[in-house]
């Protein structure tokens, strides 16, 4: 086999290694651990935490992982099938170091690989780097270990030891009637156990593990997806709802109304929460997220600070702000504390605890007058547009050149945002998939179908095809 010629650079993207289970064979996924164990070994490391999420092919490419390092001397901890929040919690006994085997919110055509080195997330620069090391690392399929039929297995002492960190945190004034949807992901088991064990009654929705996804995609940021967590909200007449995507580490909260509550209007309580607690701190969101983030960490007198998108990065970025950032959002959903509580990754659980927390001693009656201060802005959801094989650079700056004339504020952080004074569109090239990410938000419904029009007359003339669908989007 020409493994330059076959090899799957492409799945090595900006903040993790994800892709199509055709190219994430067991062969490529021998070649990745080599060089990740390469990677770890030449940093000094000779311990690591394995995790895996549902995905049916998650538990023999973890198994993969662990034969290859322990061939090359390390001290594996499988924790079995997990959260990518409780792989990063056990990792914190192990020099901060774990790989987690997830595709995340993906497809179950998918699967992928998140990893920790010293606690901090790789760059982008670190994951090429991975890849070509792989490249070149492909080991004789015939000496492969037999990677077929291992089964997903829970590991109750793990699961133990992240439940406790979450229960010696959270302090729950009275008791809440949650509806949890795990989206048959890897979170939901544990998350019941949790929200139970804080005295909460939980309606439990796909929260065991299955690989299969029978329904769509463990994705909670589409509305679709949630149809059965509203209708059970308002059946058992629930306090709120809680969904959590694929791995866990990115949380959607729908009221007691069975609305959902956007990332923005969420993003600004959770700032409402840090900053009351520590003033003057600084609040950090990714450029998919609308001004009134800013403007309420402003009304609060934070320090508002935009970056791009990708939870690694935000990460990252908490992790090296000496604690003058106390809390980062994403608008997928991502929320990671950094106030001296929680562990300064994403934990949609711990997120959603953090809400109910707060919710619960507070003078509010409901979540939605919680939130009422936020209203809700007209916007659509995060978009996925095909690049149909064009050029996403060749996109994005033709766009920016097209946008000049429409007097809007530019900004290239992550693709080209333009923000009006009553809205903003944004389009970017996605890091987990051959397609753009657009986002429109507006004041008022009519404004919005203006934003998104411009943004399909810059595309027409040379992108017909990439503007026909997001005019039809």
């Amino acid at each position: 086999m020409d493994i330059k010629h076959t090899f799957p650079l492409n799945i090595f993207r900006a903040y993790d290694i994800r892709g199509k289970l055709s190219n994430l064979t067991p062969d490529v996924i021998y070649s990745i651990a080599y060089a990740l164990a390469l990677q770890y070994k030449n940093a000094g490391q000779d311990r690591v935490v394995i995790g895996y999420d549902a995905r049916l092919t998650s538990p023999a490419y973890a198994n993969i992982i662990q034969k290859i390092f322990e061939q090359q001397g390390f001290v594996v901890i499988n924790i079995g099938c997990c959260s990518s929040p409780m792989m990063y919690y056990i990792a914190r006994d192990s020099g901060g170091n774990g790989i987690m085997v997830t595709a995340s919110h993906n497809p179950k055509s998918d699967n992928g690989i998140k990893w920790i080195l010293n606690g901090e997330p790789p760059t982008p620069d670190v994951i090429q780097q991975v890849g070509q090391l792989a490249q070149v690392s492909l080991p004789n399929v015939q000496q492969m270990i037999d990677s077929d039929h291992v089964l997903h297995q829970i590991v109750p002492l793990y699961c133990l030891q992240y439940q406790q960190s979450l229960l010696d945190d959270i302090q729950l004034s009275r008791p809440l009637k949650i509806v949890l949807d795990g989206l048959h992901g890897s979170a939901g088991r544990c998350a019941k156990l949790v929200l139970e064990k804080l005295g909460c009654q939980v309606i439990a929705l796909r929260c065991e593990a299955n690989g299969n996804f029978p329904d769509h995609a463990p994705d909670p940021s589409h509305a679709e997806h949630l149809t059965d967590l509203q209708a059970a909200i308002l059946l058992e007449k629930a306090d709120l709802g809680i969904a959590l995507d694929g791995d866990g580490d990115r949380l959607v909260l729908v009221d007691e109304h069975a609305h959902i509550i956007s990332p923005d209007r969420l993003l600004s309580l959770f700032a409402q929460i840090c900053l009351q607690q520590h003033p003057r701190k600084e609040i950090v969101f990714d450029v998919k997220c609308s001004q009134m983030v800013a403007d309420t960490v402003q009304r609060l007198n934070g320090q508002a600070k935009m970056i791009r998108t990708g939870s690694s990065f935000l990460r990252t970025y908490l992790s090296q702000s000496k604690g003058s950032a106390v809390f980062g959002g994403e608008y997928a959903g991502h929320y990671v504390f950094n106030d001296g509580r929680g562990f300064g990754y994403d934990d949609g659980l711990y997120a959603a605890l953090r809400v109910m927390e707060y919710f619960t001693h507070s003078d509010t009656a409901s979540l939605s007058s919680l939130l009422a201060i936020y209203p809700e802005r007209y916007c659509t959801e995060d978009t996925y547009i095909s690049t149909h094989d064009a050029n996403p650079n060749q996109v994005l700056n033709d766009i920016e050149i097209l946008s000049h004339r429409l007097g809007a504020r530019l900004s290239k952080i992550d693709g080209v945002r333009l923000d009006f004074d009553d809205g903003f569109g944004i389009i970017r090239a996605s890091n987990t998939g051959e397609y753009f990410t657009v986002r429109f938000d507006a004041d008022n419904p009519n404004r919005l179908r203006e934003i998104r029009q411009e943004f399909v007359s810059m595309m027409q003339g040379q992108y017909p095809q990439i503007a026909q669908e997001l005019a039809q989007a």
